[in-house]
Protein backbone atom coordinates (compact mmCIF):
# COMPACT_ATOMS: atom_id res chain seq x y z
CA UNK A 1 0.00 0.00 0.00
CA UNK A 2 1.46 3.36 -1.25
CA UNK A 3 2.26 5.78 2.03
CA UNK A 4 -0.07 8.80 1.98
CA UNK A 5 2.69 11.67 1.47
CA UNK A 6 1.97 14.93 3.53
CA UNK A 7 1.26 18.48 2.42
CA UNK A 8 5.21 19.64 2.17
CA UNK A 9 5.59 15.89 0.35
CA UNK A 10 3.30 16.61 -2.48
CA UNK A 11 4.36 20.34 -2.98
CA UNK A 12 7.81 19.01 -3.18
CA UNK A 13 6.78 16.60 -6.00
CA UNK A 14 4.79 18.92 -7.53
CA UNK A 15 8.05 20.65 -7.84
CA UNK A 16 10.92 17.74 -8.66
CA UNK A 17 7.90 16.17 -11.33
CA UNK A 18 5.36 18.57 -12.61
CA UNK A 19 7.21 21.69 -13.27
CA UNK A 20 10.42 20.60 -12.68
CA UNK A 21 11.34 22.01 -16.32
CA UNK A 22 9.20 25.32 -15.06
CA UNK A 23 10.26 25.76 -11.99
CA UNK A 24 13.37 23.86 -10.54
CA UNK A 25 15.49 23.43 -13.64
CA UNK A 26 14.98 27.38 -14.54
CA UNK A 27 15.98 27.99 -10.73
CA UNK A 28 19.35 26.04 -11.00
CA UNK A 29 19.61 27.32 -13.97
CA UNK A 30 20.17 30.66 -12.35
CA UNK A 31 21.94 29.80 -9.44
CA UNK A 32 24.86 28.09 -12.19
CA UNK A 33 24.65 30.82 -14.57
CA UNK A 34 25.30 33.69 -11.50
CA UNK A 35 27.28 31.85 -9.16
CA UNK A 36 24.55 32.70 -6.62
CA UNK A 37 25.24 30.01 -4.01
CA UNK A 38 29.04 28.95 -3.27
CA UNK A 39 30.67 26.57 -0.96
CA UNK A 40 30.15 28.00 2.97
CA UNK A 41 27.50 30.49 2.25
CA UNK A 42 25.30 31.47 4.74
CA UNK A 43 21.94 32.96 3.11
CA UNK A 44 19.22 34.81 4.77
CA UNK A 45 16.05 33.65 2.73
CA UNK A 46 14.04 36.71 2.22
CA UNK A 47 10.47 35.48 2.94
CA UNK A 48 7.40 38.13 2.70
CA UNK A 49 4.65 35.54 3.00
CA UNK A 50 3.73 36.02 -0.97
CA UNK A 51 4.34 32.86 -3.44
CA UNK A 52 7.37 34.27 -4.67
CA UNK A 53 9.42 34.21 -1.48
CA UNK A 54 7.77 30.87 -0.21
CA UNK A 55 8.62 28.95 -3.70
CA UNK A 56 12.25 30.43 -3.31
CA UNK A 57 12.40 29.40 0.83
CA UNK A 58 11.03 25.68 -0.21
CA UNK A 59 13.69 25.52 -3.47
CA UNK A 60 16.62 26.87 -1.53
CA UNK A 61 15.43 23.91 1.43
CA UNK A 62 15.24 21.48 -1.47
CA UNK A 63 18.39 22.42 -2.93
CA UNK A 64 20.68 22.32 0.24
CA UNK A 65 19.42 19.10 0.46
CA UNK A 66 20.48 18.06 -2.59
CA UNK A 67 23.48 20.14 -3.45
CA UNK A 68 26.96 19.01 -3.30
CA UNK A 69 28.00 22.43 -2.44
CA UNK A 70 27.91 22.85 1.38
CA UNK A 71 26.22 26.45 2.66
CA UNK A 72 23.62 27.27 5.35
CA UNK A 73 20.05 29.32 5.40
CA UNK A 74 18.52 31.21 7.37
CA UNK A 75 14.55 31.64 6.57
CA UNK A 76 13.60 35.55 7.81
CA UNK A 77 10.38 36.92 7.85
CA UNK A 78 10.21 40.48 8.94
CA UNK A 79 6.76 41.47 10.14
CA UNK A 80 6.32 45.65 8.87
CA UNK A 81 3.14 45.02 10.29
CA UNK A 82 0.69 42.76 9.35
CA UNK A 83 -2.46 42.16 10.74
CA UNK A 84 -3.22 38.97 12.59
CA UNK A 85 -4.80 37.08 9.91
CA UNK A 86 -1.79 38.04 7.66
CA UNK A 87 0.25 36.92 10.04
CA UNK A 88 -1.12 33.70 10.75
CA UNK A 89 -1.34 32.79 7.53
CA UNK A 90 2.60 33.19 6.77
CA UNK A 91 2.90 31.54 10.12
CA UNK A 92 0.73 28.36 8.76
CA UNK A 93 2.36 28.42 5.27
CA UNK A 94 5.88 27.98 6.98
CA UNK A 95 4.63 24.91 9.22
CA UNK A 96 2.91 23.52 5.80
CA UNK A 97 6.20 23.87 3.94
CA UNK A 98 8.24 22.65 6.83
CA UNK A 99 9.98 25.65 6.73
CA UNK A 100 11.84 26.81 10.04
CA UNK A 101 11.18 30.46 9.94
CA UNK A 102 12.44 33.36 12.03
CA UNK A 103 9.90 36.03 12.65
CA UNK A 104 11.01 39.53 13.60
CA UNK A 105 9.00 42.85 13.66
CA UNK A 106 9.63 46.33 11.97
CA UNK A 107 7.34 49.80 12.32
CA UNK A 108 7.49 49.83 8.90
CA UNK A 109 3.74 49.97 7.52
CA UNK A 110 3.62 52.34 10.92
CA UNK A 111 6.31 55.00 9.00
CA UNK A 112 5.19 54.83 5.44
CA UNK A 113 1.52 55.24 5.93
CA UNK A 114 2.45 58.58 7.17
CA UNK A 115 3.87 59.15 3.90
CA UNK A 116 1.65 60.87 0.63
CA UNK A 117 1.28 59.84 -2.00
CA UNK A 118 2.62 55.96 -3.31
CA UNK A 119 6.02 55.26 -0.76
CA UNK A 120 6.43 51.97 -2.34
CA UNK A 121 10.77 53.00 -2.87
CA UNK A 122 10.99 54.10 0.91
CA UNK A 123 8.96 50.86 1.81
CA UNK A 124 11.46 48.44 -0.15
CA UNK A 125 14.42 50.61 1.21
CA UNK A 126 13.66 49.58 4.71
CA UNK A 127 12.08 46.40 4.63
CA UNK A 128 15.98 45.67 2.84
CA UNK A 129 17.64 47.26 5.56
CA UNK A 130 15.75 45.77 8.34
CA UNK A 131 16.57 42.41 6.17
CA UNK A 132 20.30 43.17 5.94
CA UNK A 133 20.75 44.03 9.36
CA UNK A 134 19.02 40.82 11.35
CA UNK A 135 20.88 39.02 8.72
CA UNK A 136 24.56 40.23 9.60
CA UNK A 137 23.01 39.53 12.96
CA UNK A 138 22.59 36.10 12.19
CA UNK A 139 26.19 35.86 10.54
CA UNK A 140 24.79 35.45 7.11
CA UNK A 141 26.93 36.90 3.83
CA UNK A 142 24.01 36.92 2.16
CA UNK A 143 19.89 37.67 1.71
CA UNK A 144 18.16 35.67 -0.97
CA UNK A 145 14.75 37.65 -2.73
CA UNK A 146 12.08 36.19 -4.55
CA UNK A 147 12.67 39.11 -7.60
CA UNK A 148 11.30 36.42 -10.95
CA UNK A 149 11.97 36.21 -14.57
CA UNK A 150 8.36 38.59 -14.68
CA UNK A 151 10.11 41.26 -12.38
CA UNK A 152 13.42 41.36 -14.45
CA UNK A 153 11.47 42.40 -17.60
CA UNK A 154 9.05 44.30 -16.41
CA UNK A 155 11.91 46.52 -14.16
CA UNK A 156 13.44 46.39 -17.83
CA UNK A 157 10.48 48.53 -19.68
CA UNK A 158 9.28 50.49 -16.65
CA UNK A 159 13.08 52.24 -16.48
CA UNK A 160 12.81 52.97 -20.40
CA UNK A 161 9.28 54.23 -20.56
CA UNK A 162 8.92 55.65 -16.94
CA UNK A 163 12.46 56.31 -15.89
CA UNK A 164 13.88 57.13 -19.01
CA UNK A 165 16.38 55.09 -18.58
CA UNK A 166 17.97 51.74 -19.80
CA UNK A 167 18.52 50.09 -16.80
CA UNK A 168 18.25 46.53 -15.81
CA UNK A 169 17.92 44.12 -12.55
CA UNK A 170 20.99 42.49 -11.68
CA UNK A 171 21.29 38.29 -10.94
CA UNK A 172 23.28 39.30 -7.29
CA UNK A 173 24.69 42.55 -6.42
CA UNK A 174 27.12 43.46 -3.51
CA UNK A 175 25.27 46.15 -0.76
CA UNK A 176 26.40 49.43 -1.01
CA UNK A 177 25.85 50.08 2.96
CA UNK A 178 26.24 46.46 4.81
CA UNK A 179 30.28 45.80 4.39
CA UNK A 180 30.26 42.11 3.32
CA UNK A 181 27.27 41.20 2.53
CA UNK A 182 26.03 40.10 -0.85
CA UNK A 183 21.94 40.45 -2.50
CA UNK A 184 20.85 36.95 -4.59
CA UNK A 185 17.77 36.83 -6.73
CA UNK A 186 17.54 32.76 -7.48
CA UNK A 187 14.62 33.19 -9.57
CA UNK A 188 16.02 35.42 -11.72
CA UNK A 189 14.95 32.75 -14.48
CA UNK A 190 11.57 31.58 -13.35
CA UNK A 191 8.34 33.23 -14.63
CA UNK A 192 5.54 34.27 -12.65
CA UNK A 193 2.99 32.30 -14.59
CA UNK A 194 4.71 29.62 -13.80
CA UNK A 195 4.92 30.33 -10.12
CA UNK A 196 1.18 30.73 -10.34
CA UNK A 197 0.19 27.48 -11.92
CA UNK A 198 2.52 26.08 -9.41
CA UNK A 199 0.50 27.99 -6.23
CA UNK A 200 -2.63 26.74 -8.00
CA UNK A 201 -2.01 23.07 -8.47
CA UNK A 202 -0.83 22.68 -4.84
CA UNK A 203 -4.22 24.51 -3.78
CA UNK A 204 -1.70 27.07 -2.07
CA UNK A 205 -3.12 30.78 -0.71
CA UNK A 206 -0.26 32.75 0.10
CA UNK A 207 -0.47 36.26 1.05
CA UNK A 208 -0.91 39.30 -1.08
CA UNK A 209 0.88 42.60 -0.71
CA UNK A 210 -0.84 44.13 2.83
CA UNK A 211 -0.13 47.61 1.50
CA UNK A 212 -2.49 50.31 0.35
CA UNK A 213 -1.15 51.09 -2.43
CA UNK A 214 -1.93 47.44 -4.05
CA UNK A 215 -5.56 48.03 -2.82
CA UNK A 216 -5.94 50.82 -4.96
CA UNK A 217 -4.86 48.76 -8.05
CA UNK A 218 -6.28 45.57 -6.96
CA UNK A 219 -10.06 47.17 -6.48
CA UNK A 220 -9.75 49.80 -9.64
CA UNK A 221 -11.93 48.62 -12.46
CA UNK A 222 -9.30 48.23 -14.98
CA UNK A 223 -6.74 46.01 -12.77
CA UNK A 224 -4.16 48.72 -12.86
CA UNK A 225 -4.94 51.93 -11.17
CA UNK A 226 -1.98 54.41 -10.50
CA UNK A 227 0.76 51.03 -10.78
CA UNK A 228 2.74 51.01 -13.36
CA UNK A 229 4.17 48.21 -13.15
CA UNK A 230 0.64 46.84 -13.71
CA UNK A 231 0.32 48.99 -16.55
CA UNK A 232 3.44 47.21 -18.05
CA UNK A 233 2.34 44.03 -17.06
CA UNK A 234 -0.78 44.12 -18.98
CA UNK A 235 1.28 45.78 -21.76
CA UNK A 236 3.66 43.04 -22.26
CA UNK A 237 1.15 40.50 -22.27
CA UNK A 238 -1.24 41.98 -25.48
CA UNK A 239 2.60 42.36 -27.28
CA UNK A 240 2.78 38.57 -26.77
CA UNK A 241 -0.18 37.96 -29.04
CA UNK A 242 1.18 38.99 -32.11
CA UNK A 243 4.94 38.35 -30.18
CA UNK A 244 5.28 34.95 -28.66
CA UNK A 245 8.59 35.51 -27.79
CA UNK A 246 8.65 39.50 -26.26
CA UNK A 247 9.34 38.29 -22.72
CA UNK A 248 12.73 36.20 -24.17
CA UNK A 249 13.70 38.88 -26.21
CA UNK A 250 13.54 41.60 -23.48
CA UNK A 251 15.55 39.30 -21.11
CA UNK A 252 18.08 38.10 -23.26
CA UNK A 253 18.43 41.93 -24.85
CA UNK A 254 20.24 42.79 -21.52
CA UNK A 255 22.40 40.11 -21.31
CA UNK A 256 23.53 41.47 -24.72
CA UNK A 257 24.22 45.31 -24.50
CA UNK A 258 26.48 46.56 -27.15
CA UNK A 259 27.52 49.64 -25.37
CA UNK A 260 29.04 51.31 -28.85
CA UNK A 261 25.81 51.84 -30.12
CA UNK A 262 24.80 53.93 -27.43
CA UNK A 263 25.66 57.61 -27.44
CA UNK A 264 25.41 57.85 -23.59
CA UNK A 265 25.84 55.41 -20.74
CA UNK A 266 26.63 55.61 -16.94
CA UNK A 267 28.61 53.14 -14.80
CA UNK A 268 29.84 53.02 -11.35
CA UNK A 269 27.59 56.32 -10.71
CA UNK A 270 29.44 57.98 -13.66
CA UNK A 271 27.94 59.09 -16.73
CA UNK A 272 30.10 58.49 -20.02
CA UNK A 273 29.58 59.98 -23.52
CA UNK A 274 30.34 58.41 -26.99
CA UNK A 275 32.57 61.45 -27.61
CA UNK A 276 35.13 60.82 -24.80
CA UNK A 277 36.11 57.91 -27.01
CA UNK A 278 34.85 59.58 -30.64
Amino acid sequence: MARILSECEKVERSINKKYRKEIWNAFIAAVKRYELVLEGDKIAVCISGGKDSMLLAKLMQMLQRYSDVPFELEFLVMDPGYNRRNRELIEHNAKLLEIPVTIFESDIFDVTNKVSGYPCYLCAKMRRGHLYSKAKELGCNKIALGHHYSDVIETTVMAMFYGAQLQGMMPKLHSTNYEGMELIRPLYCVNERDIISWRNYNNLEFLQCACRFTEAYTNSEDGIGASKRQEVKHLIAELKKTNPNIEKSIFNSIHCVHLDTFPGYKTKGERKSFLDDY
